[in-house]
């Protein structure tokens, strides 16, 4: 495939053109018509350059300059000024130094729809807050582009099915930012329990912690150079103030991940990774629970209020059983008639600790050592491989096969964590039809499933 747009491939073939029409030599270096050719390079524009494209999303990129995953940022986006100007800084400086020359080619734009309309753009990248990225994802495989989309797949769960349906119709490649699909140990856990080296499954625990309360209410006035209407987008319209937002200076976890209005907090901020790696292990990506029900302490001053600590519980129509809190470790665990596997990241630690607080731990146990030394025969199941998340989206934009976390797989993740907070907030059992989407006989949860959008930010 190639990636050029037609104006790089004209460019090329002019310049070469006229360079042999007055006499200079057309022989030019071998990378000029190799994989590393300008005209091969997929050009990526970056929605959204706050704490998690700065420190995840961009660099997971930007470390591919060569080679089949050769790639470049020209572009970012993003309502707050400030945040364009040092986004197009960050972005220049590692060009800087990959080029070895001064780089200063880094497009900025307020609107990203006039991203989308830039015809040399191949691909996007989508690191807004949460409530933004159905309808991002949607606008974006609209314009022909394709999409790196951080998880959660959405807000709703009628946003996240219009947005699945909506990419699956399209022959975009669209990447939900699971990246413990592409962590070895995670890969390896799943693997080894739908290969039954555990037995059957007969339970699930995954341990997720809660937030915090607090914030500060207080009224402010709006920054200069921050489009703050479109970044409420189509939640309601509600008075500034900066812990409902993000900081002004620096990159620090910003207060929206603990509003409601903007998402259902740890549940979908962590759930939508360890549900998904769950769900990978169970065999039950395209499905749901049947049956949910938990508590959940909610805060009852300050600013923030998404949940702090829960318990839910859930049943699947093959009769496995799983149950999410912050009273387990961090991570995922499959019991089974013969054994369990736990799995978690190589450093275990709630979202909002510092670096200090963070230590090593092993990051696959097993109840009998033996298991996880278990040989996978060639005619056992092997699961789909990645050794890196955004370089697996980029290979796959080239060869146009599915990526490893593709939309319905992310919608089911998500989904399957805001029927917790579904049940978390109406503190009753819950019966959940994955096929429909739609709870059966309870009108107050499905009128959850949902919620009013203010125009002009409406997805249709």
């Amino acid at each position: 495939m190639t990636i050029a747009t037609q104006t790089r491939r004209t460019f090329l073939k002019t310049s070469l053109g006229a360079a042999a029409a007055v006499g200079f030599p057309t022989i030019v270096p071998s990378s000029v018509f190799g994989q590393d050719a300008p005209s091969n390079r997929i050009n990526i524009g970056a929605i959204g350059v706050g704490r998690i494209s700065r420190v995840h999303d961009m660099p997971g990129v930007w470390k591919y300059t060569s080679g089949m995953r050769n790639n470049r940022i020209i572009a970012v986006c993003d309502l707050y000024a400030p945040r364009v100007e040092q986004g197009k800084q960050l972005l220049n400086g590692v060009y800087t130094k990959q080029i070895g020359k001064d780089y200063n080619g880094t497009i900025g734009y307020a609107d990203y729809r006039e991203l989308l309309s830039n015809k040399d753009i191949d691909a996007v990248i989508i690191s807004t807050p949460d409530h933004q990225h159905a309808r991002l994802a949607v606008a974006a495989v609209r314009a022909k582009k394709d999409v790196y989309l951080q998880k959660p797949a959405s807000l709703t769960i009628s946003e996240g099915r219009f947005m699945s349906d909506h990419v699956t119709a399209s022959d975009r490649i669209l990447q939900i930012g699971s990246q413990q699909r592409s962590w070895k140990q995670f890969h390896r856990a799943c693997e080894l329990v739908r290969n039954g080296r555990i037995g059957d499954i007969k339970h699930v625990e995954i341990g997720l912690p809660g937030d915090p309360s607090g914030g500060n209410p207080e009224k402010m006035p709006i920054p200069a150079g921050f489009n703050y209407d479109a970044w409420l987008g189509s939640t309601p319209d509600v008075y500034y103030t900066v812990d409902r937002v993000m900081p002004l200076q620096g990159f620090d976890r910003p207060g929206w991940l603990r509003m409601e209005q903007f998402g259902a907090g740890m549940i979908t901020g962590w759930g939508a990774h360890h549900v998904d790696t769950a769900h990978w292990g169970m065999n039950t990506e395209h499905t749901g629970p049947v049956e949910v029900w938990g508590t959940a302490e909610f805060p009852t001053h300050g600013l923030w209020d998404v949940h702090g600590p829960f318990k839910t519980d859930s049943i699947y129509a093959n009769g496995i059983t799983m149950s999410i809190s912050g009273d387990y470790p961090n991570g995922i665990k499959w019991v089974g008639t013969k054994g369990w596997i736990f799995v978690t990241r190589d450093e275990q630690a709630s979202p909002t600790a510092t670096a200090a607080d963070k230590a090593n731990v092993d990051p696959l146990v097993a109840s009998d050592p033996k298991i996880l030394t278990s040989i996978i025969g060639p005619n056992e199941i092997h699961l789909y491989t990645s050794d890196d998340q955004h370089g697996n989206w980029l290979d796959c934009i080239r060869s146009r096969k599915q990526p490893t976390a593709p939309a319905e797989l992310g919608h089911r993740a998500c989904s399957t964590c805001l029927v917790n907070h579904i049940a978390m907030k109406t503190k009753r059992k819950l019966h959940w039809d994955p096929v429909k989407e739609r709870f059966n006989n309870d009108e107050e949860a499905n009128s959850m499933l949902s919620r009013p959008q203010r125009e002009p930010y409406v997805l249709a």
